[in-house]
C-alpha cells in the first residue's frame, strides 16, 4: 500500500472555447489532469498540454498551473500510448474500448504502481431527470478488474431544513 495518492482536477488554460467568444465576460477553458500527491501533500510538478489551443502548462499544485511560454511543443509529454505499454493488456483494452482521456488513463497507471487494489475509476456517465448513471472499472488486483453499472441520484443546490 502505498502514501502517495491521485487526484484528477481542473486546471485553467488562457484560451476561450468558441461558444464563449462573443461573450462580455468570456470564459476561459479548463481541462481535465491527473496529478500524483505524495505523502507530504506536495504536488509532483509536471507539464501538460491543453486539449483544445496546445499550448503547455506546468502543472504545480491542485487546480494550479501556469503557462509555459518558452516552449509550444514537448516531445516529453506523457502520452496514451507511452501509458499503455506499461498497463496489463487486458487492463489497457478496457480503457481502450471505452475510448477514456489521458487523466484517466493516468490514474489507472497511478492505481497499478501504487498498488491501489479497489480503486474505481469511472469509464463513462449519463444523466437524465436528475439521475446519474455510472460505468466504473474496478482495479481488485493487478490482473483483475470489474466493470459496474452505478446509478444515484443528483442532487443540485442545498438541502432544505424539515
Amino acid at each position: 500500500m502505498t502514501e502517495n495518492q491521485g487526484l484528477k482536477h481542473l486546471v485553467q488554460c488562457h484560451c476561450i472555447l468558441p461558444q464563449y467568444r462573443n461573450m462580455k465576460d468570456p470564459v476561459f477553458h479548463k481541462f481535465v489532469v491527473f496529478s500524483e500527491i505524495d505523502k507530504d501533500d506536495h504536488v509532483d510538478e509536471k507539464n501538460v498540454q491543453c486539449n483544445n489551443c496546445g499550448v503547455i502548462h506546468r502543472v504545480y499544485d491542485i487546480c494550479k498551473s501556469e503557462i509555459v511560454h518558452s516552449k509550444e511543443e514537448m516531445k516529453t509529454l506523457v502520452n496514451i500510448k507511452d501509458i499503455k505499454l506499461m498497463l496489463p493488456p487486458r487492463l489497457a483494452d478496457i480503457l481502450e474500448s471505452y475510448d477514456v482521456d489521458l487523466p484517466t488513463w493516468e490514474k489507472a497507471s497511478f492505481v497499478i504502481r501504487n498498488k491501489v487494489w479497489g480503486e474505481q475509476i469511472f469509464l463513462n456517465r449519463d444523466d437524465a431527470d436528475n439521475i446519474e448513471t455510472a460505468k466504473v472499472l474496478k482495479i481488485i488486483d493487478r490482473d483483475d478488474y470489474v466493470v459496474d453499472l452505478i446509478t444515484g441520484q443528483k442532487f443540485i443546490g442545498e438541502f432544505e431544513n424539515d
